[in-house]
């Protein structure tokens, strides 16, 4: 059993948090996670940047950009997460577009993926055929879990396909709108939360968008096995108190 496997048997009420490696300085990578995991985070989305982050809101685009002019790129951040391991015990992930990717290499991605101790990947725009087709037997020869996305609007007989492909979590995304938005339980989102619940799914389930206060995770936590907070973390970094301004964060949900 891997450590994503083992976090989803062990624990309830997860909660991940996802940043832009590379900000808000570009060596801060490797001390967020540490400061993270110290302050009681269960699972971490380290975001690469890139140039045209299509489906994140102005904070983590802002983030995005910033990192990028700071230097960050994948080779150099597989270079800073080389030190992961003897730090930092939780599962990691990494989060981004599929452009940076390809441009890397899928193999050398995900044996690079693996050297590090990256545990799995979220690449929302990498298309589910393609995944199928080309890449699956690559992330499991390296022991990568390929984290797929599901809207309000995604169907039954497709989410029934990537529970079958899945072999980590599942990310319900709360709405179809960018990142960054507050979470609000509808009538609508509860009835499609609650479809999810029925479909009887293989693996576990993480709510992401729109979670920003104890209120908001706990609201998802009803619905799922936990919940992902991205852009609320990310606008709290100060670069001048790092250790600091995460703790003070991380007291809101884990005191």
């Amino acid at each position: 059993m891997n450590r994503l496997q083992n976090l989803f048997e062990t624990k309830r009420n997860i909660l991940s948090i996802y940043y832009t490696a590379g900000y808000p300085s570009l060596g801060d990578t490797v001390a967020i996670a540490e400061a993270l995991e110290e302050s009681g985070a269960d699972l971490l989305e380290i975001g690469f940047p890139y140039s045209d982050p299509v489906a994140d809101g102005p904070i983590i685009q802002a983030s995005s950009k910033q990192a990028l002019d700071n230097g960050m790129d994948l080779k150099l951040l597989f270079e800073h997460l080389k030190g992961l391991r003897a730090k930092v015990s939780i599962p990691v992930l990494l989060m981004g577009y599929v452009n940076p990717v390809l441009q890397f290499g899928v193999e050398n991605f995900c044996k690079a993926c693996a050297e590090v101790g990256v545990d799995g990947c979220i690449v929302p725009d990498l298309p589910m055929t393609e995944y199928e087709e080309l890449y699956a037997p690559i992330f499991k020869e390296n022991g990568l879990s390929n984290i797929f996305l599901i809207t309000p609007q995604t169907s039954p007989e497709r989410i029934q396909k990537i529970d079958g492909l899945s072999n980590g979590f599942i990310y319900l995304l709360s709405s179809s709108a960018t990142t960054g938005q507050n979470l609000q339980v509808s009538d609508n989102t509860a009835a499609y939360f609650s479809r999810i619940s029925e479909l009887k799914l293989k693996n576990p389930t993480m709510i992401g968008f729109g979670i920003s206060s104890k209120e908001t995770f706990d609201k998802a936590c009803s619905y799922a096995n936990g919940a992902i907070i991205g852009s609320a973390f990310v606008k709290s970094l100060d670069a001048a108190d790092l250790k600091g301004s995460v703790k003070a964060f991380m007291q809101k949900f884990k005191p």
